[in-house]
C-alpha cells in the first residue's frame, strides 16, 4: 500500500499493514481468547461476572441446544432482541459456533419494524428479552418462526439475586406486560437442554456470513448489511493495532459498554476487540439511567469509554460525574453521530482525557477512521483511516478529487461488506470496490477527514448548500443549550428555510439569545429562520438524534 498522507500521524507503535487473518473465523477468534484469558473477567454486568471460562462453557450450552433440540443448520438466521445483559455474549457465541448467522435487532422496535427485519432475513429462531415479548405477538411474521427463546433480565444472575429481579422487575415495577406465546421455550429451559447434551463443532471458513446488521433506517428502509467471519476478523485486527498504545498488557482494563451490543460499533469494538485482548466488559443494561451509570464509573476502574454525543453531554450535566475518579481512564471515543466540539472541550476539561470522534457504518463492521488518543486528535475531524484502510472523495459520478475538496466520503478495506442481504447492490459502490457512505466531507493537509453532513440531509437556502451538522455545531455552543437539531423547511422564497429544534440547558433561554447568537457565528443565509423549543429531541436506540421524524412532523403541518 502506498504512503498515505495520513500514515505520518499515525500513534507510535500502530502497524499500518497488520496481519489481518491470523484467524479462521470470528469462532476460531473467540475460541483462542477463551482459551488465552479463561481466568479473567469477561463480561460484568448488574454485579455479577462472567470469566472467560465460565463464558466459553455456558456458549457452548447453547450452541449445543441450537444444534441438537432445535436442529438448526449451519446459515440460518437467529435473531437476538435484547438489551445489554449476560446472556447476549452467551447467545451470540453460541450461535455462531453452531453455524449460524446472526441478525440483530433492537428490543424497542415496534411490531412493524421487527416484522420487516425478520421477513427480510427469514429468521429461524428468535431470542428475545420478556419485557418486550408482548409487541411480537403484533408481527405477523411470528407465524414463520420455527422457534422462540425468551429470557428474563434476571436469568443469568444466580438463583436469589436472579429471582429477586426478575420479581421487581415483573411485579413492582410492571416492566414485562402480559403476552401469550405459548410455543416460546424459557431461556434457562434452553441452557438446562443444552448442558445436558454435546455440541459438534461446525466448519466454518472467511466467506461465510456472520453477521446481517441492518441499517437504523434514519434514511429510508432498514437493509441487512452482510458482515462475513472474514470482515469481521479483518476489522478485529484493524482496532486491535489502533487501540494497541492505550490498552495494557495487565488485567486491569476495563471498558464502559453503555452502548447496546446490538448495535455494530459496541459489538465488534466493545465486544470482539475488548474480548480478544482479554478487557473486562463492564455491560450497562439502561444507559438512560445517567445517575446509575455515574454510579457504576465511581465503582470501576474505567479503561475506556464509548459512545454517542448525547450520552457523554448527559454525564457532564449529573452533578456527581466530576466525583468520579478519571486517573485509570485512557480516553472515550465518539461514534454513532458527530462529537460536537463544545461536548468533546468541555469532557476533557472535566475529565482530563481526551474525548475523540470514530466513524464507522453498519456496512464497515463498522470501523474505517479514527482520531488518535495520543493528543495528536483534531476536534471536529472523524481523524485519520485506520490500518488497511482507504478513503477517498467521489464526485457523483464515481471521479476521485483531490485533497481539500468536499466530495462523497468513500472506502475499500478487508472491512467493508460485499453488499446489502437479497437487495439491488448496483448504486452501492463506485468502480475499484469503493463503497459509498452517503456522507459528505474532505481531507485536510494532515490526512484528517472531515464530514460535513449526509447527502440527504443537506438544506437548500436560495441555492446554497447549508449542512445541519454546522448549524447544529454552532447552536450546540451556546452555553445555555443542552441540545439541538437543525432541519430544512419549505420556504416560498428560499426554496428551503432553516430551522432548529433545541432543549435547554438553562430555563431562562430565550429565541433571542438563540438567534442573537446564530448571527454572531453565521453567514447569513446559514442562520436559522425558525426555532422551536422542545423538551426532547427524538433519538435513536444508540441515542443518535434523528432529524427525519422532525421533517415528517413539519410535512405534515
Amino acid at each position: 500500500m502506498k504512503d498515505f498522507p495520513w500514515y505520518k500521524q499515525y500513534p507510535e507503535g500502530v502497524e499500518k499493514e497488520p496481519k489481518l487473518y491470523e484467524y479462521t473465523s470470528l469462532v476460531d477468534l473467540i475460541n483462542k481468547s477463551c482459551e488465552k484469558f479463561s481466568e479473567r473477567a469477561a463480561f460484568e454486568n448488574m454485579g455479577v461476572t462472567l470469566s472467560y471460562k465460565e463464558l466459553d462453557k455456558l456458549a457452548n450450552d447453547f450452541a449445543a441446544y441450537l444444534q441438537n433440540d432445535l436442529g438448526l443448520k449451519k446459515g440460518e438466521r437467529i435473531a437476538i432482541q435484547m438489551p445489554n445483559l449476560l446472556q447476549f455474549p452467551v447467545v451470540f457465541i453460541g450461535a455462531l459456533r453452531a453455524g449460524l448467522t446472526v441478525v440483530n435487532t433492537n428490543p424497542l422496535y415496534t411490531a412493524r419494524e421487527m416484522d420487516h427485519q425478520f421477513r427480510d432475513a427469514e429468521i429461524s429462531a428468535l431470542v428475545i428479552v420478556a419485557n418486550f415479548a408482548h409487541n411480537l405477538e403484533k408481527v405477523p411474521y411470528l407465524a414463520s418462526i420455527k422457534h422462540v427463546i425468551v429470557t428474563e433480565l434476571g436469568d443469568m444472575l444466580g438463583t436469589l439475586k436472579g429471582a429477586m429481579v426478575n420479581f421487581v422487575v415483573k411485579r413492582i415495577k410492571k416492566m414485562v406486560p402480559a403476552y401469550d406465546l405459548p410455543n416460546a421455550v424459557r431461556f434457562k429451559d434452553a441452557m438446562r437442554k443444552g448442558a445436558n447434551s454435546t455440541f459438534k463443532p461446525v466448519a466454518l471458513d472467511l466467506t461465510d456470513i456472520a453477521i446481517l446488521q441492518y441499517t437504523g433506517g434514519t434514511t429510508g428502509i432498514a437493509k441487512g448489511a452482510q458482515l462475513s467471519h472474514g470482515n469481521l476478523v479483518a476489522h478485529n485486527a484493524i482496532v486491535v493495532q489502533w487501540f494497541k498504545p492505550y490498552l495494557t498488557a495487565s488485567n486491569d482494563n476495563i471498558v464502559l459498554t453503555a452502548l447496546p451490543l446490538y448495535h455494530i460499533f459496541a459489538l465488534t469494538v466493545n465486544g470482539m476487540l475488548m474480548f480478544t485482548t482479554g478487557v473486562r466488559n463492564l455491560l450497562i443494561t439502561n444507559a438512560r439511567d445517567i445517575p446509575g451509570l455515574v454510579k457504576e464509573l465511581k465503582s470501576h476502574k474505567v479503561t475506556i469509554i464509548t459512545a454517542v454525543n448525547t450520552l457523554f453531554n448527559g454525564l457532564m450535566n449529573n452533578p456527581h460525574f466530576k466525583e468520579v475518579d478519571f486517573a485509570p481512564l485512557q480516553g472515550a471515543v465518539g461514534g454513532g453521530m458527530a462529537v460536537q466540539d463544545a461536548v468533546a472541550k468541555r469532557w476533557e476539561q472535566v475529565t482530563g482525557k481526551a474525548l475523540v470522534e470514530g466513524y464507522g457504518l453498519s456496512e464497515t463492521s463498522p470501523a474505517i477512521c479514527c482520531n488518535p488518543l495520543n493528543g495528536k486528535h483534531k476536534i471536529g475531524t472523524i481523524g485519520l483511516p485506520l490500518p488497511a484502510t482507504e478513503l477517498g472523495i467521489f464526485d457523483e459520478k464515481g471521479n476521485q478529487l483531490a485533497q481539500g475538496e468536499n466530495g462523497e466520503i468513500c472506502v475499500r478495506g478487508p472491512q467493508v461488506m460485499s453488499g446489502y442481504w437479497r437487495s439491488d447492490n448496483k448504486n452501492v459502490f463506485f468502480e475499484g470496490g469503493w463503497f459509498r457512505t452517503g456522507d459528505i466531507g474532505f481531507m485536510d493537509a494532515d490526512g484528517f477527514f472531515k464530514i460535513i453532513d449526509r447527502i440527504k440531509d443537506m438544506i437548500k437556502v436560495s441555492g446554497f448548500n447549508v449542512f445541519p451538522n454546522e448549524i447544529e455545531n454552532v447552536v450546540s455552543s451556546h452555553p445555555k443549550v443542552l441540545e439541538v437539531a437543525a432541519i430544512g423547511v419549505p420556504d416560498e422564497k428560499s426554496g428551503e428555510a432553516i430551522k432548529v429544534f433545541v432543549v435547554k440547558r438553562d430555563q431562562s433561554l430565550t429565541e433571542s439569545d438563540v438567534m442573537n447568537f446564530c448571527r454572531e457565528n453565521l453567514t447569513k443565509y446559514k442562520v436559522p429562520r425558525h426555532l422551536e423549543f422542545r423538551k426532547e429531541l427524538p433519538k435513536s436506540n444508540v441515542g443518535k438524534i434523528l432529524r427525519r421524524p422532525l421533517r415528517e412532523e413539519e410535512m405534515k403541518k
